[in-house]
């Protein structure tokens, strides 16, 4: 179950009911299949929004009830008056007439007093038992207008004169002699009664019903068309003061009574006669006071009575002959030249009836988008495709039923036919198929609804024009406009800081003035820094006041030196063993230091050009084979990569045997200053090496 819509500047309008709906059946299937169509699932689950909405042929004038609660609608053939009742969606009762219906009104607040003009020249009367009273006319009668005020009935007719029948007396009045022929259509002004009667001539004639006379003659013109036209369609607004007429030729006309030009002209767009006029000011929408609702034979507009701006527009496969808007609302029903009458709805214009709430939860969930497909069930093709079927020999038989240029045809049995045809067919359609989704997907991506507004790019300005020189300006507003990288351009906590270790740590491709500015602030500033630590730390474990400082005198060097012998025979064993780790460990750190530096100095790119140009080629030729043999030498092996670490592998192997005279005593801090003794270590067993239970240990 789908509903039919069109949608136009982002209006969406639903066809709830009518020839074109979802499930849509040829009138000579309609008649025989009736019966066989309630195992249908499909046509049993489709919207009905009131039952019987129809007539045999077409319909010709619908108008709602001014309670709201009825429509009733006059149609052929044969002539007859349907009413619906909207409480119960169904159809009140039908009745026949004599002659066809032109035009009706109704008198009541209900259904049961109505006036209807007859193409026989007569005027009937009805109510609830029926025909209540019936006369005639001189002339051929086109158009009905009732005053309420002073019960006044006005008739226009093919001739020179407005015939007046006051309901309240019950008699004809003296008609209203007119300067030019033919009244196309009445209407009347009910703030203030005044007439307007659209003449077949280009003219208006405007007649005060108090007074029964002339008030002005108002004669259009037409600068985007020469050619002879009439007044078909006349309006007046509520308001007393706004005027609106429609020609034979499409043109709508809005002009202030106070004023003889006017406001704005608008073109319908076909060339047919302008049929009715509508001004929708109880719609509910907002901003739908400024509608108005102009209706030929193809087309039902509605647009802005300022600028002329299209707001929707409803156009149904069948000829219109009258449109109704339902008060209040955004329904609108229309008689047409076909057996079903059109209902449409648009949620934006105004809240769905009360009688059938239930359309605003359901329309989007059914909506389909319109088709090129005339029937639901069945195919139409041309006589080229029954040649190229092989279907000739159907042609005259029930399977192939004539239409026009070609025939008509079962969906099923074309399907099969095709498969036969062409075995190839199907992959071919799903080749296609795949082809329209792409590009059906393609198509969303690239258009919008309106204008794309390049959002202002508060943070990260940088990496917006780095993409727009790599990518291009295309790429980078689809990123500005895209919803995922939103907050990236205006939140202050996606900012990337292009200073941050980390960040130059993912990033290290740069030019060779910043990384070597880079290079060498890191590197400073690391190295000052954990060597202020390391010394921090020396200081708080106790061995004493640590300087490198070269100014020292040597005096002042020797008193720390025996100071700190003394202090080292004072330390138990324990507390040597614990500082002679700690110091090894700090000096094997600032080795590492020492070495990453000189390393990062000797990778960096931007050299400095005075100590390049000190040092000679063939002195830094002779220093890395020294190196070169130095490492051969160890049995060493060091890669280093580019943040500067290094990964050491080395063979360990035997220190050679040495006799008890050569042990030494234990080095402190500077060897010079131990005591010297026939037992004991050169140096301390744990130093240069990490303290546990290490493999190596011994060799």
């Amino acid at each position: 179950m789908v509903l039919k819509s069109t949608s136009a500047s982002d209006n969406s309008v639903y066809q709830v009911s009518g020839t074109n709906v979802s499930r849509s059946l040829p009138d000579w299937i309609a008649k025989k299949r009736k019966r066989s169509l309630k195992h249908d699932l499909e046509f049993q689950n489709r919207v009905e929004l009131i039952q019987d909405f129809e007539f045999s042929e077409a319909s010709n004038r619908i108008k709602c009830t001014p309670d709201g609660q009825y429509a009733m609608a006059t149609g052929t053939y044969k002539p007859q008056i349907h009413l619906y009742d909207f409480a119960n969606l169904s159809m009140k009762f039908e009745r026949h007439t004599d002659a066809e219906n032109v035009d009706f009104l109704i008198l009541s607040d209900d259904w049961t007093k109505s006036v209807h003009l007859q193409n026989d020249r007569s005027i009937q009367f009805q109510n609830k038992g029926g025909i209540h009273y019936t006369t005639r006319i001189p002339k051929f009668g086109r158009s009905l207008a009732y005053n309420k005020v002073n019960c006044d009935l006005y008739v226009g007719a093919s001739g020179d004169e407005l015939y007046r029948l006051n309901l309240e007396q019950g008699r004809f009045l003296n008609p209203l002699k007119l300067e030019s022929e033919g009244v196309n259509h009445v209407s009347i002004n009910e703030a203030n009664g005044l007439l307007a009667l659209g003449m077949e001539e280009n003219v208006v004639e405007f007649w005060d019903s108090r007074a029964r006379s002339r008030v002005a003659k108002l004669t259009l013109e037409n600068s985007f068309d020469s050619s002879p036209f009439q007044v078909t369609a006349t309006s007046f607004r509520n308001d007393g003061l706004n005027f609106a007429c429609g020609t034979s030729t499409g043109y709508s006309y809005l002009y202030d009574l106070r004023t003889s030009q006017p406001t704005i002209v608008k073109d319908q767009g076909y060339g047919f006669e302008i049929k009715k006029i509508i001004w929708l000011e109880n719609t509910g929408a907002e901003g739908g006071s400024n509608n108005i609702l102009t209706c030929d034979k193809r087309i039902a507009k509605i647009w802005n009575k300022n600028d002329g701006k299209a707001y929707a527009s409803m156009e149904p496969s069948v000829d219109i002959n009258d449109i109704e808007h339902v008060p209040g609302t955004g329904m609108f029903f229309t008689a047409n030249e076909g057996i079903a009458m059109h209902t449409y709805y648009i949620p934006n214009l105004g809240p769905a009836p009360q009688w059938c709430s239930f359309l605003d939860s359901i329309t989007e969930e059914l909506e389909e988008k319109p088709s090129d497909s005339v029937y639901s069930n069945y195919r139409f093709i041309t006589r080229d495709d029954v040649k190229k079927l092989g279907l000739t020999h159907l042609v005259g038989s029930k399977v192939l039923r004539a239409y026009m240029h070609g025939f008509f045809i079962n969906n099923e049995l074309y399907d099969k036919v095709a498969l036969i045809s062409n075995p190839d067919s199907y992959k071919d359609e799903r080749e296609r198929e795949i082809r329209r989704r792409i590009e059906k997907e393609r198509e969303s991506r690239i258009r919008t609804s309106g204008a794309v507004k390049k959002p202002k790019v508060k943070f990260n300005k940088d990496l917006v024009d780095k993409l727009s020189q790599k990518r291009g300006d295309k790429v980078a507003d689809d990123v500005l406009t895209d919803d995922r990288f939103k907050e990236m351009f205006e939140d202050e906590d996606f900012q990337v800081d292009e200073q941050d270790y980390d960040y130059k740590q993912l990033n290290p491709v740069k030019s060779a003035r910043e990384t070597e500015e880079g290079a060498a602030k890191r590197i400073r500033a690391l190295t000052a820094a954990e060597e202020s630590d390391e010394e921090r730390i020396a200081m708080r474990e106790g061995r004493g006041q640590y300087s490198d400082s070269e100014g020292e005198s040597e005096s002042d060097s020797e008193t720390k030196s025996g100071e700190k012998n003394k202090h080292a025979q004072e330390m138990s064993e324990q507390e040597k063993k614990a500082l002679a780790k700690k110091v090894a460990a700090a000096q094997r750190r600032k080795q590492e230091r020492e070495s990453a530096a000189k390393f990062m100095n000797q990778m960096s790119v931007g050299v400095d050009a005075s100590n390049a140009q000190e040092e000679a080629f063939s002195t830094k030729v002779q220093e890395m084979r020294q190196q070169d043999r130095q490492r051969d030498d160890n049995a060493a092996l060091v890669r280093r990569n580019h943040q500067g670490e290094a990964e050491f592998s080395y063979i360990p192997s035997k220190r050679p045997p040495t006799g008890k005279d050569n042990k030494k005593a234990v080095k402190v801090d500077n060897e010079d200053d131990a005591p010297q003794g026939n037992s004991g270590r050169s140096r301390a067993r744990s130093q240069g090496r990490r303290a546990g239970k290490n493999a190596f240990r011994g060799m």
